[in-house]
C-alpha cells in the first residue's frame, strides 16, 4: 500500500494521521493503547510507508506556535517575552498567534499543529475545555498551557492559584470596610475568571457576608469591556464603594468611567486589577492589584516543552504553581482610614 494511504490507516484505527505518523517515528508521545490500534491497523493493512515521505513528516520545523487570548491585553507581552526568550536560547523561533477571545480562532490555530508548520504549541489562558486539549495531545501533538493547570501526564502547566488571587483581594478591600464589593469578569468561559470569582465568593462567606449577584458583571478582560461593566454596575449599584476587577485592563476601564461620572479613587471607590502591567504604577492614583510572575510562566513553560518535544522527558516536574502577591497600593487603601478619621471628629 503507497504513503499516501496513511489516511485510510488513521480511519481505521480511529485516530488523526498526526498519530500514525508518531507511531510510525516512534516518537513516544502516545499512550501505549492507541500505539496497539494503530500498529494493528497497520498490520491488517498491510501498510508499509514511503521512507522520503516519512522522512519529511519527521522532519522538525523549530518553531513554537504561541496562541494567546487578546494581543492587544497588556499582561501577555512579558509572557510572550519569557517564551521567545527561552526558545531563542535552545535555537527554536516563535509564532504568535491572536484568538481574539473566540474559542473558533483557537481551533483555527490547531491547524500550525496538524500541518506541521509548528512542533508544538503553548496555549495562554485558553479558552478551549481542559477535554479538547487532552485530545490533541493524545492525538500525538505536543501542547503546554500557562494559567491552568490540566490534569495529564503529557502537558506541561504554569499557573498561579486564581482562588487564593480573587480571596486576597476582596479579603483586603473587606479589611479596609468595604460592604458592597463588585466583581468584573473577564470573557465567557474563562478558567481564570470564574476561579477568581470562586475567591470572591469565599472571601464574603468567611467574612459571614451575602453573596449579591447584582454586584456581578462582565467586562471581556478589556479596557472597553471593563468602562461598560462598571457602568452597568453603577447604574444597578451607585453605592457600591469597591470594583474587583479580573485584570488591570479592566480597572483601566473603571478608572475611564469613574473620570466620567466624577467618581473620585479611592475616595468615593476603590479599585483593585490582578496582573500588574506596566502602566498601574504610573496612574493617580497607582492601582492596587495582584503581581504574577509572568516572564517566568512564559520562560519556564517552553524549556519544559521543548524537553518534551525532544526527549519526552519533563525533569523534575511537569507543572509549575507560581506564587502571586498582592500589591497594596493608593486606589484602595483610604476607606478604613477615612472612616476612623470620621469617627474621631466631633459632632
Amino acid at each position: 500500500m503507497s504513503d499516501s494511504k496513511i489516511i485510510d490507516v488513521a480511519k481505521r484505527a480511529g485516530v488523526s494521521v498526526a498519530t500514525v505518523s508518531r507511531v510510525l517515528n516512534q516518537s513516544g508521545l502516545v499512550r501505549e493503547k492507541t500505539k496497539k490500534r494503530v500498529q494493528q491497523a497497520i498490520e491488517e493493512m498491510n501498510y508499509t510507508p514511503n521512507a522520503m515521505a516519512k522522512n519529511l513528516r519527521s522532519k522538525r520545523t523549530m518553531k513554537i506556535g504561541v496562541v494567546v487570548a487578546d494581543i492587544e491585553v497588556s499582561y501577555y507581552a512579558e509572557i510572550v517575552k519569557g517564551i521567545e526568550n527561552m526558545a531563542n536560547s535552545l535555537d527554536y523561533n516563535i509564532i504568535i498567534c491572536d484568538a481574539q477571545n473566540q474559542k473558533a480562532k483557537e481551533l483555527e490555530y490547531v491547524s500550525l499543529l496538524q500541518n506541521r508548520t509548528v512542533d508544538g504549541m503553548i496555549f495562554v489562558t485558553p479558552v478551549m475545555t481542559n477535554k479538547e486539549i487532552i485530545a490533541l495531545v493524545e492525538d500525538g501533538y505536543s501542547v503546554a498551557v500557562i494559567g491552568r493547570f490540566i490534569e495529564h501526564e503529557q502537558i506541561p502547566c504554569a499557573f498561579t492559584d486564581n482562588v487564593k488571587i480573587g480571596k486576597d483581594v476582596v479579603s483586603h478591600l473587606i479589611e479596609q470596610g468595604h460592604e458592597k464589593i463588585a466583581f468584573l469578569s473577564g470573557y465567557a468561559d474563562a478558567t481564570d475568571s470564574y476561579e477568581r470569582l470562586e475567591g470572591y465568593m469565599k472571601a464574603l462567606r468567611d467574612a459571614g457576608m451575602p453573596f449579591i449577584p447584582e454586584l456581578i458583571d462582565n467586562g471581556d478582560f478589556n479596557e472597553s469591556g471593563g468602562y461598560r461593566g462598571f457602568l452597568r454596575l453603577h447604574g444597578r449599584n451607585a453605592d457600591l464603594t469597591a470594583v474587583f476587577a479580573a485584570n488591570d485592563e479592566m480597572a483601566l476601564g473603571v478608572y475611564k468611567a469613574c473620570k466620567e461620572l466624577a467618581i473620585q479613587v479611592p475616595d468615593h471607590i476603590a479599585v483593585v486589577g490582578v496582573d500588574n502591567i506596566r502602566i498601574t504604577r504610573f496612574i493617580t492614583p497607582s492601582l492596587s492589584t495582584v503581581e504574577q510572575p509572568k516572564y517566568t510562566m512564559g520562560a519556564l513553560l517552553t524549556e519544559k516543552l521543548i524537553d518534551q518535544m525532544n526527549n519526552n522527558e519533563f525533569g523534575d516536574k511537569r507543572y509549575f504553581k507560581v506564587e502571586s502577591k498582592l500589591l497594596i497600593r493608593e486606589s484602595s487603601s483610604h476607606l478604613r482610614e477615612r472612616q476612623t478619621q470620621e469617627r474621631a471628629e466631633p459632632g
